[in-house]
């Protein structure tokens, strides 16, 4: 293997950890200036999903995350090489990811039909239009999706990674008035003491409340 691939993946997972941070903060906050922020929030959350789908592929081998390689004709180097597989390979598609991420790790990505359905409105947003009528919301797939299945293959979690000043107060409080299931990082359990939680009905509360102390939190229930 060329040097230039053996950090591929690392490379892959940073950046699709960054293109999450993007959509968790499109998704979940409002800008005066740009009414475009729920559009991308959903090209952003697709592209990370695919970008670390791809990255945890490329644990197994670099080279499995493509579809069709350079033959050794095609190319000029005693080794394949980095620039030979971005002019003339051709990568996994996005909907045939999960079964690639099956046969090579022996992982099922959870919720695996909302995944394709995102990557069906992201073609529209990019090519066409929003569709009027998809029943989905961008921290489905942020937090039915992309959430268990970093958890899984990393131990991290998605709300760990947003781009506002404060890390978590804010996005816990819009997930739970949206009643949206996270999984709760270590790291957020300091910043529950600051939250203003508006639980939307007791079931979600519980099951809340048991992740929270899951997670270390030690104070009475939420």
């Amino acid at each position: 293997m060329h040097p230039e691939l053996k950090n591929v993946h690392d490379n892959m997972k940073r950046l699709g950890l960054g293109a999450l941070a993007h959509a968790n903060w499109h998704a979940n906050f409002y800008s005066f200036e740009n009414d475009k922020w729920y559009e991308l929030s959903i090209l952003q959350a697709a592209h990370a999903a695919e970008i670390l789908i791809k990255a945890r592929i490329a644990e197994e081998h670099p080279l499995l995350i493509f579809e069709q390689i350079p033959r050794s004709t095609q190319v000029d180097t005693e080794f394949l090489d980095f620039t030979s597989l971005t002019s003339k390979a051709k990568t996994i598609q996005y909907a045939d990811l999960p079964e690639r991420l099956w046969a090579t790790t022996g992982i099922k990505l959870p919720n695996v039909e909302l995944f394709k359905a995102f990557g069906a409105i992201r073609n529209s947003i990019q090519h066409f239009a929003t569709p009027g009528d998809f029943e989905h919301s961008t921290n489905d797939l942020i937090y039915e999706v992309i959430d268990p299945f970093i958890n899984d293959c990393w131990g991290l979690f998605a709300i760990d990674f947003c781009e506002d000043h404060e890390p978590y107060i804010y996005l816990i409080e819009g997930l739970i008035i949206g009643g949206t299931e996270f999984l709760v990082s270590p790291e957020s359990i300091d910043s529950l003491k600051d939250v203003d939680f508006n639980w939307p009905a007791n079931a979600y509360r519980n099951k809340m409340n048991k992740r929270f102390k899951e997670a270390g939190y030690i104070g009475p229930k939420l």
